[in-house]
């Protein structure tokens, strides 16, 4: 049996604007977690017209919150670090979702193979993959999903 991304991804999904706050982007990462019964780390971007943009993830927010150029002071444990947290939640209320997204999105069709789709989040550390059926945003796959779904077939 040949069992592909249309018999393991989720079709039903949030979305977000590149011209959402990141604020608001992250209550929806948590309403996304309620809905889904699980932890989200990650969501799809779609323009105007619903087609996909980008993908904003836990660790692009984690990036925004970092110091960027820590590597030039030095290590973490070298600076004096009071404060960075709540300085940094209040510099990233103003920035928007299309500031920090990844647009560099890999995407796969409904009917690749889960093999292929298991090899591909491996070798490039993806959690989730958008899945698009003539352009259009038809559904992910979440690693988790591709993970249940290999332990289900394999207690038979």
């Amino acid at each position: 049996m040949s069992v592909t991304a249309r018999d393991v991804m989720e079709t039903r999904f949030r979305t977000l604007s590149p011209q959402t706050p990141i604020t608001e982007a992250v209550k929806i990462l948590e309403e996304a977690s309620e809905e889904r019964g699980q932890r989200v780390f990650g969501i799809t971007v779609t323009d105007e017209k619903g087609l996909l943009v980008g993908m904003l993830s836990m660790y692009d927010i984690l990036l925004l919150m970092r110091p960027k150029h820590i590597h030039i002071w030095g290590e973490m444990k070298d600076i004096d670090v009071d404060g960075f947290i709540d300085e940094a939640c209040i510099r990233a209320q103003p920035i928007l979702v299309g500031d920090i997204m990844t647009t560099d999105v890999i995407t796969i069709a409904p009917d690749t193979h889960l093999m292929f789709i298991l090899d591909l989040m491996i070798k490039k550390h993806i959690r989730r993959i958008p899945v698009l059926d003539t352009g259009k945003l038809v559904g992910i796959v979440y690693i988790s999903t591709v993970f249940q779904h290999l332990m289900r077939r394999m207690n038979r």
